[in-house]
């Protein structure tokens, strides 16, 4: 990779791309959760995950919790190798 992927390398994207990346492929985060982790807004977090979501990084579920909407985000397979990608590149630049 000759240049860093600019979709995770936004620091509020990268921060969550780190979040998630620890979880199983199968498990989820909730929003209220990831917002405490990031440290952003509703509406900053929001924004960034339709980003990631829309390259394919992130998939995102919306249900009920006890009649309460819930919103979970996880890694895709395509979000995990592309974070892998990234501190690769990382490692490459530190390693020079």
């Amino acid at each position: 990779m000759e240049q860093p992927d600019n979709i995770i390398h936004q620091p509020v994207r990268l921060k969550i791309m780190a979040a998630l990346k620890p979880l199983l492929l199968t498990d989820q985060i909730e929003f209220v959760r990831l917002k405490k982790l990031v440290e952003v807004t509703d509406g900053n977090l929001g924004a960034h995950i339709q980003t990631l979501e829309q390259a394919g990084y992130v998939a995102v579920e919306k249900d009920f919790a006890d009649k309460r909407p819930r919103t979970r985000v996880k890694l895709t397979r395509q979000g995990r190798r592309a974070f892998e990608d990234y501190i690769a590149y990382l490692r490459d630049l530190i390693s020079e």
